[in-house]
């Protein structure tokens, strides 16, 4: 709805005229407001997948770099070189989990590089906890002293989550999940196992890692 303006203009008496009413027109209505067309919203970025071949068959992992990014870029640093083919898994708990990725056939530990820092926390703060199925970094009691081995859970863990930041409490940093293959994880943990070099849990007959390899994101 629109008000027209009056404006009333009185002319000296001489002219003898009256009131002059002049109306103004309608102002034009608004224009309506442009709204830019909102730009799609980025698709998620892909998680990087790795494929642990192993004597037992193929186990896909899916990996966290954003919340876990320098556990992830070690450990595909290690995909990369090529360093987890001819290694083994070299101890396995019914019940815990399977560990492997350090040595070789002969119980041999391989060189690996400088330890990664332990993202533990930050993981377990984003949701990343020692569940089946996850894939988790294995160290010795010093929280900082991971480098190539992992293991994966065949059970729930919450004892290996952070607690705190003492040596005890400080956690194992989870940094994946498997996607595919936890068959082949079950069947490895029921192999049978024994003590060998003073270390328990070693498979009787070797779980031979053959190769590691990064696959085409998806």
């Amino acid at each position: 709805m629109f008000r027209s303006l009056i404006l009333c203009t009185t002319l000296g008496p001489a002219l003898g005229l009256g009131a002059l009413s002049v109306q103004q027109p309608p102002a034009p209505a608004p224009a309506e407001a442009q709204v830019a067309p909102q730009a799609p919203a980025p698709a998620p970025k892909a998680k990087p997948r790795v494929r642990i071949d192993t004597s037992y068959g193929s186990i896909v992992v899916e990996l966290d770099p954003e919340v876990t990014p320098a556990t992830v870029a070690n450990f595909l640093q290690y995909v990369k070189d090529g360093f987890y083919k001819g290694t083994i898994f070299h101890r396995v708990i019914q019940g815990f989990m399977i560990q492997g990725g350090g040595l070789t056939e002969s119980m041999d530990e391989k060189p690996a590089r400088p330890p990664v820092v332990n993202e533990a926390p930050a993981a377990f703060k984003a949701g990343l906890k020692n569940t089946r199925g996850t894939i988790a970094m294995a160290r010795t009691e010093n929280p900082q002293s991971a480098s190539s081995q992992f293991y994966i859970n065949t059970v729930d863990n919450p004892a290996l989550d952070p607690r705190d930041l003492s040596n005890e409490g400080y956690g194992y940093c989870v940094f994946g999940h498997v996607v595919s293959g936890m068959d082949v994880v079950d069947h490895i943990e029921k192999v049978h196992t024994e003590w060998r070099k003073g270390q328990s849990g070693v498979p009787q007959f070797p779980v031979r890692i053959k190769d590691a390899v990064l696959l085409p994101p998806q």
